[in-house]
C-alpha cells in the first residue's frame, strides 16, 4: 500500500472544494493514524465513490464527497466518534459551503453510524456502499482489513475482541442487502457475503 505521505499527495488531488486547505490538511492530519480508520480507507471510499458515479449512480457530488472526508475523520474506538466527526462538519462548513450544504454534509456522517438509508436517499445509499466496500475484497486485502481492524482494538483480549466483532459483523449479515445501489450490489454483495461469513465461522471458533 502506498505511503502516508504519497497518500496525502494523492488525496489533495481528490480534495472537493476550491480552497480551504487549511481544512483538508487538518483533516489530512486527523486520518493520518494506524489501523483501517485511515488514510487509506478515506482514499478507498473516495475510489468506490468514483466507481458508483461511473456506473450511473447520480449522487449529488459535493455534499456526498465532502462527507467521505469527514465522516471517520474523529475515530478512537468511542461510541460517538460519527456524532463528533459530524459536529466537526456543521462547525466549520458552513461559511465555505452553507448552512445547507453543511448540514446534509453532518447528515451523511450520522448515516454512517448504522449504514441504513432510506432507499431513496441517494447520498446516503452510495456513501453507505462506499464505506463499506471493504468487505467485498479480495482475500489478501481483507485479511489485513481484518487485522487492521483488531490492531485499533488492541485494548481489549481476544474474547472480548471476538464477540465485538462477531455482534458487528452478524448485525451487517442479517441485513436484506449489504448495498443499496445497483451497481454496488452487483459488483460486491456476493462476495462480501462470502467474506461475512468466513470471518463470523473464524470469531466463532475464538469463542468457542
Amino acid at each position: 500500500m502506498p505511503a502516508a505521505n504519497d497518500l496525502r499527495v494523492q488525496l489533495r488531488a481528490h480534495w472537493p472544494l476550491s480552497g480551504d486547505e487549511a481544512l483538508r490538511e487538518d483533516l489530512l492530519d486527523a486520518w493520518d493514524r494506524p489501523g483501517y480508520h485511515d488514510l487509506q480507507h478515506l482514499a478507498d471510499v473516495l475510489a468506490r465513490l468514483a466507481e458508483l458515479a461511473e456506473a450511473g449512480v447520480d449522487y449529488p457530488h459535493l455534499p456526498v464527497w465532502l462527507a467521505a472526508w469527514f465522516h471517520d475523520a474523529v475515530y478512537d474506538g468511542e461510541r460517538d466518534a460519527e456524532e463528533r466527526s459530524a459536529t466537526w462538519a456543521e462547525d466549520v462548513l458552513p461559511l465555505t459551503v452553507g448552512e445547507e450544504t453543511a448540514a446534509e454534509v453532518a447528515r451523511l456522517v450520522r448515516m454512517t453510524e448504522t449504514h441504513e438509508p432510506a432507499e431513496d436517499d441517494v447520498a446516503g445509499c452510495a456513501l453507505s456502499d462506499a464505506d463499506l466496500a471493504i468487505l467485498a475484497a479480495p482475500a489478501t486485502r481483507y485479511a489485513a482489513y481484518v487485522r487492521s481492524v483488531r490492531e485499533e482494538y488492541a485494548h481489549l483480549d481476544e474474547d472480548a475482541f471476538a464477540l465485538g466483532r462477531a455482534q458487528v459483523l452478524e448485525h451487517l449479515a442479517e441485513k436484506p442487502t449489504l448495498f443499496h445501489t445497483e451497481p454496488a450490489r452487483a459488483a460486491w454483495e456476493s462476495a462480501a457475503r462470502a467474506n461475512l461469513a468466513d470471518e463470523l465461522s473464524d470469531l466463532r471458533r475464538v469463542a468457542s
